[in-house]
């Protein structure tokens, strides 16, 4: 299976966009309640729909970025927030992304990606975060799909991805997941060694 733009474009078009919450996840919503600095650069890779970056933008936080596959995916979050910047909706593959961000945060992009490519997510997201930068959103923690996304997994598994590179503050099962995804998400914050 090829998870490229094509597959992801035909997602979209077709409708079938399970993952999509049509809101920002609970426990995302939650993190960015409490954060203060609107100044921080922040990404969101794989973001889709991104209804995480419709709310950060329209609470204050103006430097988000949204870097997906789906150019359809990109469009409808303008189409959605009109004055979001051109700029700021990279229509690209997030292993090609070359800037530096103080948070990435993660929802639902991990478990799309070809489970293969995990070490390198790790590698890329710290690679991209300046020092002391963050990683933090949601994993699932449960086994779901071995030939299409979403694809799980568990913390064992993620640690040996992430402990090479970050500290773990935070990767433990998530209290207030959306209602279809209780018990099965684990809440991550991890920050760049």
């Amino acid at each position: 299976m090829k998870l490229n733009e094509d597959f992801w474009n035909n997602k979209y078009k077709d409708n079938k966009t399970g993952w999509d919450l049509g809101a920002v996840s609970p426990p995302i919503k939650a993190y960015f309640d409490q954060l203060e600095n609107k100044e921080l650069k922040i990404l969101i890779p794989g973001g889709g729909n991104s209804y995480e970056a419709e709310y950060l933008f329209k609470n204050g936080f103006k430097n988000v970025f949204v870097v997906d596959l789906s150019i359809i995916a990109l469009e409808n979050i303008k189409t959605r927030i009109p004055e979001f910047p051109d700029s700021q909706l990279l229509h690209a593959n997030f292993f090609d992304i070359e800037e530096r961000f103080d948070l990435i945060i993660e929802q639902t992009f991990f478990c799309a990606i070809n489970p293969n490519l995990r070490p390198k997510y790790a590698s890329k997201i710290h690679s991209v975060l300046k020092s002391k930068g963050k990683l933090v959103g949601l994993l699932f923690d449960a086994i779901l799909n071995e030939d299409h996304p979403p694809f799980g997994g568990n913390k064992k598994e993620y640690l040996s991805y992430f402990e090479p590179y970050f500290l773990i503050h935070n990767m433990e099962p998530c209290y207030n997941s959306y209602h279809n995804r209780q018990g099965k998400e684990l809440f991550v914050m991890l920050q760049k060694k």
